[in-house]
């Protein structure tokens, strides 16, 4: 693979390479899907579901790519993976710095614990699917949280 590709690979997995940064880089990477959430709450459900899709099947894509360049499985660098999995949380979820803040806690709660089954999920795969579905899963377990959250506070 040409060094520019591998760079731009290393950099999109990277979250613009936030992820290397040596001390909680998921935490810095879950940061991005901060300014992804007010993107898509300006979305109808519909096309924010239809940017949802792809972005998810982009990271596992980019993931595996950045594994097999970084030689490693998983890395902490990789940071996109919890991009997407914030994304997920945020999913027609009405934009606020409150449920932005819950949001961000309640995904990172369940990102670290990681309580079945996404401890199951992420052992079960491997390659870039293995790296994200760990993210998604805790992505939609915090979305059901805010969602009852929202529902409670009505």
């Amino acid at each position: 693979m040409k060094k520019n590709n591998s760079k731009l690979f290393i950099g999109l997995a990277t979250g613009g390479f936030i992820g290397l940064i040596p001390f909680a880089p998921g935490t810095f990477g879950s940061v991005l899907g901060i300014p992804l959430y007010y993107f898509m709450s300006s979305l109808p459900l519909l096309w924010s579901g239809i940017f949802l899709v792809p972005l998810i099947l982009f990271s596992i894509w980019i993931a595996g790519k950045a594994e097999k360049l970084l030689k490693a499985k998983d890395p902490g660098s990789i940071v996109i993976d919890e991009i997407a999995g914030m994304a997920v949380t945020f999913w027609a979820i009405p934009f606020n710095i409150y449920m932005a803040i819950i949001g961000f806690i309640v995904f990172r709660f369940f990102d670290i614990l990681k309580p079945f089954p996404i401890n199951y999920l992420e052992k079960r795969f491997t390659g870039g699917l293995g790296v994200v579905i760990d993210d998604v899963t805790a992505g939609i377990i915090s979305n059901v949280v805010l969602q009852i959250i929202l529902v409670v506070t009505k």
